[in-house]
Order: structure tokens, then C-alpha cells, then sequence
């Protein structure tokens, strides 16, 4: 599954309006082109084929009183909030996807309630724990890899070492959120100083 849907849907929600290129910058200011496939041009065509699928409504705009072409402005249809929380919801718990479907829901984390975060990364550590008990029962018999694979068994260790460190990021998150981190949906306002043209509060 690609990060980007989610990335386009969670910034123009975040926006109420947006045109392609206060995404573009949203994401670029993110660093999202260094972990993401979120470049230029898949960023504009994510923003057509979203309208196409009625996931985005797009305005078309008068042209600039500088002589610019007028630029289409997007926002998001309530299939489109649908989508944006399922797919929220699914990379929060997804464990064998890219990283950059996790690293993409933790930058939205806080438009969900805390409780539902919490019960999100709770099931993230489930699966976690229980991928780890797979890989120990069925590929490392007496908790070590045959000897006669050699080197072919660091892929194990490294299976063993992934789930371990994603569980401990995920359960160091639950503790700082059920401590009160952040301002959760239905808290307050919604930081807004992530966005390129709005100042910090």
C-alpha cells in the first residue's frame, strides 16, 4: 500500500483546502521526499486520481490578478475522511508493510482520539510479539538458527531485532500518550505550525 494517499488525504484534510503545490510544499517541509515516494509529480497525479475516485473535491480557481494559471484547489469528500482513517487505522497496526505507510500515520497519530491511538499501538505490539514468536518457533528451532546456514541466518536475527525495536518505539509511544503527549483529536486545536505557510502557535 502506498504512503501517499495517505499522506495527500491527511494534509489536505488538515489544510480544509489546498492546491497542489501547498501540498507539495506541506510534504517537502515534512521531508516526506526522503522517506516516501511522495516526489512532485506522483504528488499532482495522487491529487487527480483522489478527485477521480471521489475521495477529493477539486475547485477549479480564477487566475492570478499577477497573470498566473488558475490552480486547482482540492478538499476532502466524506469518502475521503473514510479513507484517510482506514488508512490511518491500517498502518498503525500493519507490520510487514514499508516503513514509510508507519512513518506517514505517525504524522497524522494526532488526529485520532487518544484512546483509539493507544488501542491502535497496543494491536501494532500484538502482532509484533506474535511475529517475533513465529520467527523464534518455526525458523529458529532451540532459539538459535542452524549452524549450516551460515550467514543466510542473520536474516532471522534481523526478523528478531526488527520486531523487537518496533515494539519497544511502539510501547515507549503508549506510555508517553497515556501520560498525556500531545493534544489528541478532540483535545483542542490542531497544531497547525506543520504547515508551510502558517506561523507557529
Amino acid at each position: 500500500m502506498s504512503a501517499i494517499r495517505l499522506l495527500v488525504l491527511g494534509d489536505v484534510r488538515l489544510r480544509g483546502r489546498a492546491h497542489g503545490y501547498q501540498v507539495r510544499n506541506d510534504l517537502g517541509f515534512w521531508g516526506a521526499h526522503e522517506w516516501s515516494t511522495a516526489k512532485p509529480g506522483s504528488i499532482y497525479h495522487a491529487l487527480k486520481q483522489l478527485a477521480k475516485q471521489g475521495l477529493l473535491l477539486a475547485h477549479d480557481t480564477a487566475p492570478s490578478t499577477v497573470g498566473g494559471p488558475p490552480r486547482t484547489e482540492y478538499e476532502i469528500t466524506e469518502a475521503g475522511e473514510a479513507e484517510f482513517f482506514r488508512l490511518l487505522r491500517y498502518a498503525l497496526t500493519a507490520i510487514q508493510e514499508k516503513q514509510e505507510l508507519l512513518t506517514s500515520a505517525v504524522g497524522f497519530l494526532v488526529d485520532l482520539p487518544r484512546e483509539e491511538a493507544v488501542a491502535l499501538l497496543k494491536e501494532r505490539v500484538a502482532a509484533l510479539e506474535s511475529w517475533r514468536r513465529e520467527i523464534t518457533r518455526d525458523w529458529t528451532p532451540d532459539g538459535g538458527a542452524p549452524q549450516e546456514w551460515g550467514h543466510i541466518a542473520e536474516i532471522m536475527k534481523l526478523w528478531v531485532h526488527t520486531a523487537d525495536s518496533d515494539a519497544a518505539w511502539a510501547r515507549d509511544l503508549i506510555a508517553r500518550l497515556e501520560e498525556g503527549a500531545f493534544v489528541m483529536a478532540g483535545e483542542g486545536e490542531r497544531d497547525l505550525s506543520v504547515l508551510t505557510d502558517r506561523p507557529p502557535l
